[in-house]
């Protein structure tokens, strides 16, 4: 409580972050972050997810506090204010030339990061890849034994603090070109099939029963969802509109590992 109380605040009053207290307080929090300790959302044992705003608010903060330095991994040069996460072969992960991930981000053992990019505030939970060209984005939270597909974009989120991040749960399998952003929460065992664009307004449709039912900002666990249209009706006409389908569910007696690609071939979906 005593470093929440230090970051609430220095949010208010900025003059505050002139005092050795708080530049503790900061440096303590992100440190935190970057073992696992702390997460700026963490589930419940209810099913939902407690988001920590006032930790957002520290990730924020820790900018203003920092110099911008040069720092070189040979052959690549870098010149930024945050430092880049290091101690990987004791962490467990396998981090393949040139991906990046952030002091700050929290990557569990098991963690394959393909290149690829991680940043700060993120958490990245066991066994979970994170393929090529792909992107974790600030303070989203990712569960164990995800597939991150090549070229997937998981959204960050600083401000504003009371926003929700992107919250990807266990076993989800994420297709290729994928777009998860505005604090959408995937659902555990999830699968996405290719270029699915889901934000905090796009309609998720399930189209398996007889009468549709539409979600927003959450997909439910086990779905098997596609890209779609539907038709919107504008001023100069009829005009189809994005949205994601879900198709179908994913089946609980088909070995998880091998389920995320079934999942979709089943269905006729592209990886």
């Amino acid at each position: 409580m005593e470093l929440q109380e230090i970051i609430d605040q220095a949010w208010e009053n900025r003059e505050l972050l002139k005092e050795r207290k708080t530049e503790i307080a900061i440096k303590t929090i992100i440190e935190e972050l970057d073992k696992g300790v702390r997460r700026v959302a963490e589930p419940l044992e209810d099913g939902n997810w407690q988001i920590n705003e006032w930790v957002k608010k520290a990730i924020i903060l820790y900018f203003p506090i920092q110099q911008m330095k040069v720092m070189e991994v040979a052959p690549y040069e870098y010149h930024d204010k945050m430092a880049l996460k290091t101690g990987y072969k004791q962490l467990g992960v396998r981090v393949v030339p040139p991906a990046t991930a952030r002091y700050g981000a929290f990557l569990n053992k098991g963690v394959i990061l393909m290149p690829s990019y991680v940043n700060i505030g993120a958490y990245v939970d066991s066994n979970t890849m994170v393929d090529t060209w792909a992107t974790v984005g600030s303070c989203a939270q990712v569960g164990k034994n995800v597939h991150i597909s090549g070229g997937v974009g998981i959204g960050g989120v600083l401000e504003p603090v009371q926003a929700a991040p992107v919250i990807i749960e266990d076993n989800v399998f994420l297709g290729s070109r994928c777009i998860v952003v505005e604090g959408v929460r995937v659902g555990k065992e999830a699968v996405l099939g290719a270029n699915v664009i889901l934000t905090k307004s796009s309609k998720i449709i399930d189209v398996t029963g007889k009468e549709p039912v539409t979600y927003q900002g959450y997909v439910p666990p086990r779905s098997v969802v596609i890209p779609g249209s539907y038709t919107k009706e504008f001023p100069a006409g009829n005009y189809q509109v994005p949205c994601a389908l879900i198709i179908g569910q994913r089946k609980e007696s088909t070995d998880l590992k091998t389920s995320l690609n079934d999942a979709l071939r089943e269905n006729n979906v592209a990886v």
